[in-house]
């Protein structure tokens, strides 16, 4: 049986965007105080998650809501299931976009949005596929769960609730990577640094908003005498071509506010840390800044260790890559200092000898160290000989006539929930990825080239006769 699959999904183009950016306009960020016992990660995700369900029995599907923070669409019957794994949160906005980030817009055929690529547009790709396939009537004989959670950004506590009621599929994928497939995903861990003690000339340091974001705007207020500060910020600007700006807001206090640039905590490399360089330039002021041990740490140590030298850790798997260090929170709470950092670590490095390696650092720069964070999570592998890889590289084959190989990355994909559980799309080799950063897109072209391979691959994983 020969489909034109990109004919079917031209057909529902319009359709596809209309759901898409009812869903996009969603603020789906989870707010922790307003969370309730009803929406247990704040309103936004559960009205996505209660939006996308309602799509999909207005299309025919059965659903089902698991503690109002996850759910599924279900689709055929048989002895094995596919699981279809996507996301309806969002990482929190910045004061970057040059749109508003929750009223999409298509500019020059790519579509802006909170979400558009980091999940809601892939996971509506997705969706679509698997709609498709119901109103073209095609014979399958395994079933379909198609799960969407609602805390993916944060400590997948969505996943938890779900699972611990629902079984797994046997096999899937989730449209939250690349193609032309995600058989590896780095394992996660984090810890935070905590500083009781801090020279009195720092007053807060506050930057970034997750852990698994590079910080893009970092702001110090500080004490400082002298009439050097402006000077010094402008050579430092135009030495590390970085934006700091000095406001004075009374005698002898100062707020510095940095700009960076966020992105993606799995590459820390592709973004500027904002952090890291506002507390460079403080070492730069004078001793008691420069013999600070959080400042030292922050600016002397962490700043553009992005593979762990510095902090003793570095590793590399031949088929995984590098861990990778990412400052991804700084704070002030009652004038403790803290760190918190995100690590992408890959398969064979233990997360043992990380545990050492902070417990000594601890030891010469005086920081204690809260216990690590419940989102560590251990590497993820799926061999390359495994028939579920092999449908899905073939299918991308096909329709791209490109080559396709298997890949590794440091982002974290709900695929890692299942044993043989994989990312697949939907950003391809040529896309720019702008997960996680301000003015996120999707090209809308290559929204309905992902959604025609969807097609296809949950179709050959589920047609009758398929050997996965």
């Amino acid at each position: 049986m020969t489909i034109a699959w990109k004919e079917e999904v031209a057909k529902r183009k319009q359709d596809l965007l209309a759901d898409l950016f009812d869903l996009l306009k969603i603020e789906s960020v989870r707010e922790d105080n307003k969370a309730t016992a009803d929406a247990p990660v704040g309103p936004g995700p559960k009205e996505a998650l209660e939006f996308f369900l309602k799509l999909a029995e207005r299309d025919g599907f059965e659903t089902k809501m698991v503690d109002n923070m996850a759910g599924h669409v279900a689709y055929g019957e048989g002895d094995q299931t596919l699981g279809i794994l996507g996301h309806v949160d969002v990482v929190p906005v910045d004061n970057f976009w040059k749109t508003n980030p929750f009223k999409p817009e298509i500019i020059d055929g790519k579509l802006y949005a909170r979400g558009a690529s980091d999940d809601k547009g892939p996971t509506m790709a997705a969706y679509y596929a698997l709609k498709i396939i119901k109103e073209l009537d095609l014979p399958v004989e395994k079933a379909v769960r198609f799960i969407v959670g609602t805390d993916e950004e944060s400590n997948w506590e969505c996943m938890t609730r779900y699972f611990a009621s629902e079984p797994k599929p046997d096999f899937g994928f989730s449209p939250d990577a690349d193609f032309p497939i995600i058989n590896g995903e780095k394992g996660m861990y984090s810890t935070k640094l905590v500083f009781d003690e801090t020279t009195d000339q720092l007053v807060s340091f506050q930057a970034g908003q997750r852990e698994n974001m590079v910080p893009g705007e970092a702001t110090a207020v500080i004490r400082y005498e002298g009439d050097q500060l402006k000077e010094l910020a402008d050579s430092f600007n135009a030495q590390e071509n970085i934006e700091l700006s000095v406001r004075q807001q009374g005698e002898n206090s100062y707020v510095l506010t940095l700009i960076g640039k966020a992105s993606h905590a799995m590459d820390p490399a592709k973004g500027y840390n904002a952090a890291t360089y506002l507390a460079k330039f403080l070492m730069l002021l004078d001793d008691a800044f420069n013999n600070d041990s959080f400042i030292r740490l922050l600016g002397g140590v962490l700043h553009e260790d992005f593979y762990g030298q510095a902090l003793n850790i570095a590793y590399t798997d031949d088929v995984m890559g590098v861990l990778t260090v990412n400052p991804g929170v700084v704070a002030t709470e009652n004038r403790e200092m803290s760190i918190a950092l995100n690590l992408r670590i890959p398969k064979g490095k233990p997360y043992s000898e990380l545990d050492v390696a902070f417990k000594e650092l601890s030891e010469t720069y005086g920081f204690r160290i809260e216990a690590a964070q419940k989102g560590n999570k251990v590497p993820h592998y799926v061999s390359g000989d495994d028939p579920l890889v092999k449908v899905l590289l073939d299918v991308y084959s096909r329709q791209t006539g490109e080559e396709a190989h298997e890949k590794s990355i440091g982002g974290g994909t709900y695929g890692r929930l299942l044993d043989r559980g994989v990312a697949y799309g939907a950003l391809f080799p040529h896309s720019e990825d702008t997960m996680h950063q301000a003015n996120e897109f999707i090209d809308v072209d290559d929204l309905m080239a992902a959604t025609a391979i969807y097609c296809e691959a949950i179709y050959e994983l589920i047609k009758p006769g398929s050997e996965v």
